[in-house]
């Protein structure tokens, strides 16, 4: 499947033991079921993408009549949670040239297995809200002093009284925390479950527990890391002894 993404819910955090016997920080995520429900071309549309939605129990009554339509003109369950996807044109076209008569079609289903030989994935989610937070939660200020007949947390002075008499804009101030967009990049892939659509990721992810998020494939993987020894590595300590000797 060409599809670059796919829709699931984090489930929690918890660790394992590496073969080196130290512990790993993992996320389990439930990656899919999704299937696609829209597709996306450039000579209609402009953009090459397709639009999947999460595969899960939602009754026709709490679905909007707009969307019941858009699901039943291609007998498509009713879903709740729909995003759209970035689409591999390359791996498309290769299998539209093995046989296929299109890579991504309407009614396909997108699982887990996508993931399968990557090793870093994106993921993006929505953090949790905090209500209003002040200036030291929000921003991490320093506050005032903290002994008696002082306010630790204000927010002190914002602006200049004779020039310019006003605040400027962007002056970080308190306000409402969280519930923003978030995209954590580059988790390491530590196992894929086919049986139960499982992924295990290194790493924390933003959002709660049950908390929808989009996983994709890494745009900008790190490279690996190469040994640092070698015949051409020079030893910084050696060298400056052999520079001190050369110049007695």
């Amino acid at each position: 499947m060409p599809v670059n993404g796919i829709i699931g819910k984090k489930v929690g955090m918890t660790q394992l033991f590496d073969s080196k016997g130290e512990v790993r920080p993992v996320t389990v995520l439930q990656a899919g079921p999704c299937v696609v429900t829209q597709r996306k071309t450039a000579t209609r549309d402009g953009y090459e993408a397709a639009q999947i939605g999460l595969v899960e129990f939602v009754k026709g009554k709490h679905v909007n009549k707009p969307m019941g339509g858009h699901f039943s003109k291609h007998n498509l369950p009713p879903v709740r949670v729909i995003r759209e996807v970035d689409i591999e044109v390359e791996a498309a076209n290769a299998q539209a040239a093995a046989g296929a008569t299109d890579g991504v079609k309407i009614g396909d289903k997108v699982l887990v297995d996508i993931f399968e030989g990557e090793k870093f994935v994106d993921v993006i989610g929505t953090s949790k809200g905090r209500g209003f937070a002040g200036v030291v939660r929000r921003h991490h200020f320093g506050g005032g002093p903290k002994s008696h007949g002082s306010m630790f947390q204000i927010t002190g002075s914002i602006g200049s009284s004779a020039f310019p008499s006003r605040v400027f804009k962007g002056m970080r101030a308190a306000g409402h925390m969280g519930t923003d967009k978030v995209t954590v990049r580059n988790l390491r892939v530590l196992g894929v479950d086919k049986d139960d659509n499982l992924l295990l990721v290194e790493g924390a992810v933003p959002g709660p527990n049950q908390g929808y998020i989009l996983i994709r494939k890494a745009l900008k993987p790190p490279r690996e890391r190469r040994g640092f020894a070698g015949t051409t590595t020079v030893d910084p300590l050696k060298a400056s002894k052999k520079k001190a000797g050369g110049k007695k």
